[in-house]
């Protein structure tokens, strides 16, 4: 009887069942000294259709013991996996790394993303280059856009101009005034803090000088105190502000040319006209410009001539970090252009002269302080605002600006 020498020789047989990813069994027979990667290749003979001379065939698959779901090395035996009769092995395929994208496809993917990122302003010029250009005005249009508050100067200026006219055609004009200068006078009494005006007399203070120094400084009693300190030997401290010690000689004035009877009418025109004109200066006085001290002094330490310094600071409000860049700067608008008027014949003075509010409101010296007093001091227009008498002519030039400076 003729054996087989590998079989007189071979060791234990197993029998190993080896399960497919698509579900197909088999069985199949090896000695303990086969090798993993052998039996793989039996497996894949039944399994893969086709030959197995492409390497890549082998090792693109991999055994894995399903119990213990190890992954079985390819040079070692199944005594070394310790692999036991009837186990069961998963023939699966690995899975393959990623392909390296070509030259191409690495092209085509920058493209589009460049495709869809935003074009920069190069690209905006070139693709535009070829357009015939429009509304090149718009960015002037821009420019020509008008301030309020700019404006608002010079459109006070000229009203005030058409009030007095209005005002002096009245035959009670004089009494008007008389009445108008009262009410300033109540206004600068009414000015006074009562608080602040305490704390400097408790300094020790007289309360004439605090009056006066609080009237000057804007009610601060910082500096108020300083400006007594400083004119305490000065001779002409208790001397009162411009326009208050005239206000009693020119009423004065003013009554004994009303009682006294008039032989021609032309002399009483031109008495009343000078009347007129005094009263409209002394109302000027007593609106003037007051700069702030502590802003003078600061910018009179930088090298400035004390005129240009209170110029600066009557163009820029008492801001003193406007004045001083006013001063550095080309100095515009000048103190002369703070006292010119809107054109009279610009469609934005004609609308506001034609509103029936405005030329009623021109018609009360009240008006005609309020404008006065912005003209001087521009901080006071929320007051005016907020006035019931000249409030309604102030909004109703505001609306107007907005209106035409938008059309």
């Amino acid at each position: 009887m003729f054996v087989q020498e590998e079989k007189i020789f071979a060791g234990k047989v197993l029998k190993i069942h080896i399960c497919t990813m698509d579900g197909a069994e088999l069985l199949e027979e090896v000695t303990e000294d086969t090798t993993v990667e052998k039996l793989k290749e039996r497996c894949l003979k039944h399994h893969v259709h086709g030959s197995l001379e492409d390497p890549k065939t082998l090792t693109h698959h991999k055994l894995i013991h399903a119990a213990t779901e190890r992954l079985l090395n390819d040079t070692k035996t199944v005594a070394e996996e310790n692999l036991k009769d009837k186990d069961v092995l998963l023939l699966i395929k690995k899975r393959p790394p990623p392909t390296a994208p070509k030259m191409a496809d690495v092209s085509s993917e920058e493209k589009k993303k460049q495709d869809n990122k935003a074009p920069d302003k190069d690209a905006i010029l070139k693709a535009t280059a070829s357009l015939s250009t429009r509304h090149t005005d718009r960015t002037v249009t821009q420019h020509n856009i008008r301030d309020f508050q700019t404006e608002l100067r010079k459109i006070l200026v000229s009203l005030i101009e058409v009030a007095q006219k209005l005002l002096a055609l009245n035959p009670d004009a004089v009494e008007l005034f008389k009445k108008a200068n009262a009410m300033l006078d109540e206004d600068e009494e009414d000015r006074v803090d009562e608080t602040a005006l305490q704390q400097l007399t408790e300094m020790g203070f007289p309360e004439s000088r605090a009056i006066k120094a609080l009237r000057l400084n804007h009610m601060s009693v910082t500096q108020a105190m300083e400006w007594l300190i400083e004119h305490v030997d000065d001779p002409s401290v208790d001397s009162p502000l411009p326009g208050q010690d005239s206000t009693g000689a020119a009423g004065a004035a003013a009554a004994a040319a009303a009682a006294a009877p008039a032989t021609q009418s032309s002399s009483e025109e031109s008495s009343r006209q000078d009347e007129l004109t005094e009263i409209f200066k002394r109302i000027r006085r007593k609106r003037e410009f007051r700069p702030d001290s502590r802003a003078v002094i600061a910018l009179m330490e930088m090298g400035f001539d004390e005129k240009e310094v209170i110029d600066a600071l009557r163009v820029n409000n008492n801001q003193q970090d406007a004045a001083c860049e006013w001063l550095l700067g080309d100095r515009k608008p000048s103190p002369e252009d703070l006292d010119k008027g809107i054109d009279t014949n610009s469609p934005l003075f004609q609308a506001i002269l034609e509103n029936p509010v405005v030329q009623l409101g021109l018609t009360n010296p009240k008006t005609l302080l309020a404008f006065e007093d912005m003209l001087e001091n521009p901080l006071n227009s929320t007051q005016w605002m907020n006035d019931p008498e000249t409030g309604p002519v102030m909004l109703q030039i505001s609306r107007i600006f907005q209106t035409l400076n938008r059309t």
